[in-house]
C-alpha cells in the first residue's frame, strides 16, 4: 500500500498530472509526470505523490489487482529519484497483465529517463 503522503489524492489531481504533465510511455506503462512548484499544500507533504490507472482493458480483477501491487512497489522504490513537488501518474497497458515485476520496473525506469530527457 502506498503511504498517504505518497497518494495522489482526488481526481482533480489526476486531471491535472494527466492533462498538464509530460507523458513517455513503453510497451507496458505510460509515465504521466507533473511538477509544479506551487502545488500548494501538496509541496509540504513529504515527497512525489504517485496514482495508478489499471483498466478494464488489463484483464480482470484479480489480473488488475496483480498489476497494481507490482507497479505500486515499483514506484514506492524508485520514489526518490522523482522531486518532492511532483505527481506521477502510472497508467498500465493491456500488455502489463503478462509481464513481470522486473519488466514493469525496468519500463517504468525507461519512462522516467525519456521524461528527465524532456525536462
Amino acid at each position: 500500500m502506498l503511504p498517504s503522503q505518497h497518494k495522489l489524492s482526488n481526481s482533480e489531481q489526476f486531471r491535472a498530472t494527466i492533462r498538464k504533465g509530460k507523458r513517455a510511455g513503453r510497451s507496458t506503462v505510460v509515465l504521466h509526470f507533473y511538477a509544479e512548484a506551487t502545488a500548494g499544500n501538496l509541496a509540504t507533504a513529504g515527497g512525489p505523490r504517485f496514482g495508478l490507472v489499471v483498466s478494464k482493458a488489463v484483464g480482470n480483477a484479480v489480473t488488475r489487482h496483480r498489476v497494481s501491487r507490482q507497479l505500486r512497489h515499483v514506484v514506492i522504490a524508485m520514489k526518490d529519484q522523482f522531486p518532492a513537488s511532483s505527481h506521477v501518474v502510472v497508467r498500465a497497458l493491456p500488455p502489463a497483465a503478462t509481464a513481470s515485476s522486473e519488466e514493469l520496473r525496468a519500463d517504468v525506469q525507461a519512462a522516467l529517463d525519456k521524461l528527465n530527457r524532456k525536462r
